[in-house]
């Protein structure tokens, strides 16, 4: 015999439920994790791919001092919102978990009711016959496990963990293209500003041969269309330098918003380490293909997405199978008309759900096909992945080959203007050939600022491709701010 509670002991507890249920609400849905969910998520964007230490805090507000390429993707990671969407997608899911869970546990509920009732006993209407009030107090518990569902809640568990691994990877896709961002915000500000070193010299370099011209002219020995053609290669000169300028700014805007600021904040800058092109990335293209398949996070995502359908698929079969479950009830009565009377009860109960118009059987097509086209974004990904590393590859393969040949270009470019203008200005050489001859010197410097950063960003572009872009990625960026950076933590 199931033992009955009283029903003021019952009133009672229920009383204190209710007194408590604000605090005891807050509790459980912010500190308690029965299930230790919290755990199997990721690591927020400040722990995870060994960036920083969890001990480590962000850097927040303004930077003052001059900013490393290391420090600036610090700032990224803590302040850029696409990671803190991720990390808590992560979380969701992991919740998610407890849900599938927690339908391995019985569920539990308590209910107490009072009512009074006022009845009139002989005659008719309300104000005839005797009127008689009755009280009624009651109060029961119920228990239900479900004992088996072919399989149903193992499926659903299934598919909520492979979701949680599907975040998790994706929250790591999140924080490498985030990295990425960063270095090439930052190497687009330094490209820019290199670039505008370069237009000013060039712009220099045009008001000087303006001036020579000008001076030729002036002595008779110049004909005006050597004046006009070197004063519109000067104001070409200017136009270059202030597009340059605005190009510039744009860069630093693009910058300060990757980590966090304002765009109109602006934010000191490190002098760049001047790296040397290495062949350290060079081999075979198809070993690099076959490691960025087993590493590319949103090629785990779109495995695990896969694993989640395949799941749902044996949920939505076992969602038309019979369901054994065992219910345990009590209560109690107590009336001021009659005597007190109480129940228990115990039983199993199967559920079979025979027919549900056809809808069972479409559930099952739906979560067939939802499998199918998982399969398809997964092999779409892989092919992606693949090609993501071909092109990064070549594209740091050609830039590794114009870094090393700009230096020879810009120095034979500046022997050629210098060679030029002593031969103008010594009346031997003509206008053209002195422009012709600036204007290859300022293309080749162009040349070598975007040949110089883009080398870095290439770099860490095929990174990126393969699934390795952390930390040690950035420190083989800035080789010696390695150990600033570690210093500082």
């Amino acid at each position: 015999m199931i033992p009955i509670l009283p029903a003021r002991i019952v009133a009672r507890g229920i009383a204190l439920l209710l007194a408590c249920a604000a605090p005891c609400r807050a509790f459980a849905l912010d500190t308690a994790d029965p299930f230790g969910t919290e755990a199997l998520a990721a690591p927020g964007p400040t722990g995870s791919l060994g960036v920083r230490s969890g001990a480590s805090p962000c850097p927040r507000g303004t930077p003052a001092a001059p900013q490393s390429l290391a420090e600036l993707v610090d700032r990224a990671l803590c302040a850029n919102p696409q990671t803190g969407v991720a990390w808590a997608n992560a979380r969701i899911q992991a919740a998610q978990v407890g849900v599938a869970r927690s339908a391995y546990l019985p569920s539990v509920s308590v209910g107490a009711g009072a009512s009074r009732t006022r009845s009139a006993i002989g005659g008719s209407g309300v104000l005839g016959g005797t009127a008689v009030t009755d009280t009624e107090e009651n109060a029961d518990v119920q228990l239900s496990y479900l004992l088996y569902d072919f399989g149903a809640r193992a499926a659903n568990l299934e598919s909520a963990r492979a979701l949680l691994a599907a975040a998790n990877a994706a929250q790591d896709s999140t924080v490498q293209s985030v990295m990425l961002a960063a270095v090439q915000a930052y190497y687009q500000v330094q490209a820019a500003a290199a670039a505008l070193d370069a237009a000013r010299e060039a712009e220099r370099a045009s008001a000087t041969s303006l001036a020579a011209a000008l001076a030729r002219y002036k002595a008779g020995v110049a004909t005006p269309a050597d004046r006009l053609l070197a004063q519109t290669a000067y104001s070409q000169a200017v136009l270059n330098r202030i597009t340059a300028e605005g190009g510039l700014r744009d860069a630093r805007g693009t910058l300060a918003s990757a980590i966090g600021l304002d765009a109109n904040v602006p934010v000191p800058l490190a002098a760049p380490v001047q790296v040397q092109p290495d062949t350290k990335f060079e081999g075979d293209v198809g070993r690099m293909i076959a490691e960025a398949r087993a590493r590319r996070p949103d090629l785990a995502t779109a495995e695990a997405q896969l694993n989640a359908a395949r799941a749902d698929v044996d949920a939505a079969r076992a969602a038309g199978m019979p369901t054994v479950s065992l219910g345990v009830s009590s209560s109690y009565q107590d009336r001021v008309l009659g005597p007190p009377t109480s129940n228990a009860s115990l039983g199993v109960t199967l559920n079979w759900p025979l027919f549900t118009g056809y809808s069972h059987t479409y559930q099952v097509r739906s979560a067939q096909a939802q499998l199918a086209a998982k399969a398809a974004t997964r092999e779409q990904v892989g092919l992606q992945v693949a090609l993501d590393v071909w092109r990064s590859y070549q594209a740091l393969t050609t830039a590794t080959q114009a870094l090393r040949s700009t230096a020879d270009v810009v120095a034979s470019a500046a022997e050629s203007e210098k060679v030029s203008l002593g031969r103008y200005k010594s009346g031997v050489g003509t206008i053209l050939d002195l422009l012709v001859a600036q204007s290859a010197l300022a293309n080749a410097r162009q040349q070598q600022v975007q040949a110089n950063f883009g080398w870095s960003i290439a770099r860490a572009t095929l990174a990126q491709s393969i699934g390795i872009l952390d930390y040690g990625a950035v420190d083989a960026l800035e080789p010696g701010a390695q150990g600033a950076r570690k210093g500082s933590q």
